[in-house]
């Protein structure tokens, strides 16, 4: 893949790197397990890249908006994500794109992390 056709992708799934940027800072700033759920968020609304570039932005800034306001409200995570992470994540991403594959691993992944954010995590 040239370096053209690698920043031509790049950008289709992540956007102009300005806003890719301004979005990562706003996650940063959130509180740990904020940013720890909004992280894992992240990781799985990769695999539902919309297919244009103004949608991916849009998504990943939303996804900012909820987070920045669920914390500031002190809303739980689980009130914002629900029981099913993976139900919410995808409900959310259809407003962006058709939908992707998701590999199991990836369900399992998303479902710990909010475990794990939440500090709801069992006996492993």
């Amino acid at each position: 893949m040239s370096d053209g056709e690698k920043s031509g992708f790049i950008s289709k799934v992540i956007g102009p790197k300005k806003r890719w940027r301004a979005y990562k800072a706003r996650v940063k700033e959130l509180p740990e397990h904020y940013g720890t759920a909004a992280g894992a968020i992240e990781r799985y609304l990769m695999y539902f890249v919309p297919t244009d570039g103004d949608s991916v932005e849009s998504m990943f800034e939303d996804l900012a908006d909820l987070f920045e306001q669920a914390a500031a409200d002190g809303t739980p995570i689980r009130e914002v994500v629900g029981e099913d992470p993976v139900e919410f994540v995808e409900a959310f991403a259809q407003n962006y794109t058709e939908g992707g594959y998701v590999p199991a691993r990836a369900r399992k992944q998303l479902t710990d992390d909010i475990e794990r954010a939440t500090g709801e995590q069992g006996d492993s």
